[in-house]
């Protein structure tokens, strides 16, 4: 047997109703007793305001009679007494004890010694109300009324019973008008939920091209404008994984080819095994080596973990010595290395990712440049931080080209292409390496007709050493 269970939307219809019918219900009782209450409090008032005149009343009739004799078992007198004292007719024909109009009591009149003279033949209630007849300082007689809370009307009870019925009435529509409104309300709300839901099962099968519509500014509008966002990032890092496969495959596969064509070539007899040979191989083997190499490294970085090993480091000095250990190299090619540097300038990093990041960067200026170009290298302080800048001479690239300088496996047509043996993932590590120094990297073009790369770190001052 399955029993229904209801979804979100018929769960907040369930809370939504239900707080609902317990409002309405203790809003039921709790007019019922202030009614009820409230009417015999004003029942209350009235009769004892009533006995009050009555007391007067017969107490000037024993003063001019001078004896209850006039009143013994003569109810009519009484009856007469209270006409004359109410506003509006009443009952011509009351019961025992009962006065016209007006009382929702019995009463008795009893003489000083406590002897009924007028009243119904029903004992006297201990709790009833007594108000004591005065004439001439001397209590005479008094009136008693039964408790009010005692209904004895049929009009009375039969209004109660009218009020019941009209109040469960109320409740009746008051509950059906909510569940009315509620339903709709529960759905409305739901709505963007249920948006969230349907976009959440498209990621998960894997439609990172879903979106919801995001409204409202409400908590309910920034979790959708969040969800299309990271519907974005899931589409990129897609995207940028098939391009990242493809590209790596690409990478292998040229050195691969070319170290088979050649072993193929030598085992055939075209090409004899030779010194010449060998280090054509050994060529293209250390091209595979430095590709993977700089996967490796750009793996870690990507992940966080490359060890940083933080201190007070002068930038300065080590560009100088990353410098000095490219200078040969440099001038192999004809090309020379300028300086325009302040006496130090401190940050606090890690030695060797530095060291390592003005390598990349020496070593793409190496690769890159016509000879007899060059390299400066300048450094200016501005607002606790640090602009370095590796500005080299041409060739140059274009402003489409600039944008993408930094993206993984990229490299320019021309001079600035694989013929110059970068792998293109060398300004990548460099961009991960200055982040985690909470620095900043951007390319933009040269004042010699090549490419600047402009390293912006903050100075030590700035940097926590919760590393």
């Amino acid at each position: 047997m399955k029993f229904w269970r209801p979804g979100i939307t018929g769960k907040l219809f369930l809370a939504i109703f239900a707080t609902c019918i317990v409002l309405l219900v203790t809003m039921h009782w709790a007019v019922r007793l202030s009614f009820e209450h409230g009417f015999i409090d004003y029942i209350k008032r009235g009769n004892e305001q009533r006995l009050q005149l009555l007391g007067d009343a017969l107490g000037e009739q024993y003063a001019l009679h001078g004896n209850w004799r006039f009143l013994r078992n003569n109810d009519r007198f009484v009856f007469q007494i209270l006409r004359s004292l109410e506003h509006d007719s009443g009952d011509d024909r009351p019961g025992p004890g009962m006065p016209p109009h007006g009382w929702r009591t019995q009463f008795w009149v009893v003489d000083q010694d406590a002897r009924v003279m007028v009243g119904p033949r029903a004992p006297i209630p201990p709790d009833g109300t007594r108000r004591a007849i005065i004439v001439n300082g001397a209590e005479v007689g008094a009136v008693i009324a039964s408790p009010v809370e005692r209904l004895t009307r049929n009009t009375d009870i039969n209004f109660d019973r009218q009020q019941k019925r009209t109040s469960w009435l109320i409740v009746a529509l008051s509950t059906l008008l909510a569940a009315l409104a509620t339903f709709p309300l529960a759905r409305g709300l739901l709505a963007p939920v249920k948006r969230l839901v349907e976009g959440t099962h498209q990621l998960a099968a894997g439609n990172f091209s879903t979106r919801v519509t995001a409204t409202g500014a409400d908590e309910l509008g920034k979790l959708a404008q969040d969800f299309n966002q990271l519907a974005s990032t899931l589409e990129r890092n897609q995207q940028m994984r098939r391009d990242f496969m493809a590209d790596i495959s690409h990478e292998l596969r040229t050195p691969l080819a070319v170290l088979r064509g050649e072993l193929e070539a030598i085992q055939d007899g075209v090409r004899k095994f030779t010194p010449d040979s060998v280090a054509s191989l050994q060529a293209e083997v250390a091209t595979l080596t430095k590709l993977v190499e700089d996967l490796h490294q750009l793996s870690m970085s990507d992940e966080g973990a490359l060890a940083y090993q933080k201190a007070t480091v002068d930038i300065v000095t080590l560009l100088e010595m990353a410098a000095g250990a490219f200078r040969e190299r440099f001038a192999s090619r004809g090309l020379t290395i300028a300086f325009s540097l302040p006496e130090n300038i401190t940050v606090f990093g890690d030695r060797d990712r530095l060291m390592q990041l003005f390598n990349n960067l020496l070593e793409n200026s190496l690769r890159y440049t016509d000879s007899g170009g060059r390299l400066l290298i300048s450094a200016v302080t501005e607002n606790q931080s640090v602009t370095i800048d590796f500005a080299d001479s041409a060739p140059g690239v274009t402003d489409e080209q600039l944008k993408l300088l930094c993206e993984r496996f990229y490299r320019t047509e021309g001079s600035r292409n694989r013929a110059s043996g970068g792998s293109g993932l060398g300004l990548a590590i460099c961009m991960n390496i200055v982040e985690a120094h909470g620095g900043t990297l951007n390319a933009t073009h040269s004042p010699f007709g090549g490419v600047s790369i402009k390293v912006e770190l903050p100075l030590e001052r700035d940097l926590p050493r919760d590393v």
